[in-house]
């Protein structure tokens, strides 16, 4: 499945965004989708992850919990990450991915392009 990720961009510290990812049928044809993030230097890290169907399950990195919230749109092929409270180290291109629910890269298939997340101190 092709994963369109969007919404990425220039923020001051304890700003917000809201990334959203889509997929180009009319589901996301895996169990669960997932945003990593990649900063400058450093390995891709485990953002959020959300169940892509049924009862919701969600789970956070514990350097984003209460400030970002992962959620289902109202059709079944887009999610979105609300992010609040933006910091500097919030800094990274952010990947959707689908696949197997979990936080490690390897159990997902299908991963989006990226977004650039900036926040500015």
């Amino acid at each position: 499945v092709q994963l369109q990720a969007c919404g990425g961009g220039l923020v001051q510290a304890g700003g917000s965004l809201r990334l959203s990812c889509a997929a180009a049928g009319r589901t996301f044809s895996a169990d669960a989708v997932a945003w990593f993030r990649q900063a400058s230097g450093k390995e891709r890290e485990f953002v959020a992850v959300i169940n892509t169907s049924g009862y919701t399950a969600t789970a956070y990195a514990e350097s984003v919990k209460g400030r970002f919230t992962l959620f289902r749109g109202d059709t079944k092929n887009t999610v979105y990450l609300q992010m609040n409270e933006l910091k500097f180290e919030d800094t990274a291109v952010y990947y959707c991915a689908a696949g197997r629910y979990s936080a490690h890269t390897r159990t997902y298939e299908h991963w989006g392009q990226g977004t650039l997340v900036t926040v500015s101190s």
